[in-house]
C-alpha cells in the first residue's frame, strides 16, 4: 500500500464521490485511461495497473473486510 506523506496526496475525485459500484468501476476506469495516455500501451504499465489493483483488493481486505468479517462471525455465529 503506498503511503504518501500529507503534501503528495492528490484528489482523484475533485467533484463527488462515487455512489454506487457502477461510479466506482467508472472512477477506477478513467484512472487507468489516464495512468495509459500519460505513459503509453505496453506490457510493463499493464502489468503494473493489474498489480496495484490486485494488491489494492488485498489490502481491502487485510485492513477493513477481514476485521467486519470477525466482528459478523462474534455477532452471528462461525459457519464453520
Amino acid at each position: 500500500m503506498p503511503y504518501l506523506k500529507e503534501n503528495d496526496k492528490f484528489d482523484v475525485f475533485c467533484h463527488r464521490i462515487p455512489e454506487n459500484a457502477g461510479d466506482l468501476n467508472y472512477a477506477f476506469t478513467e484512472i487507468v485511461k489516464k495512468y495509459l495516455e500519460a505513459r503509453g500501451e505496453s506490457y510493463q504499465h499493464y502489468n503494473d495497473i493489474m498489480g496495484a489493483l490486485t494488491c489494492a483488493q488485498h489490502e481491502l481486505y487485510r485492513r477493513k473486510i477481514s476485521f467486519y468479517e470477525d466482528l459478523k462471525i462474534k455477532e452471528n455465529g462461525d459457519v464453520y
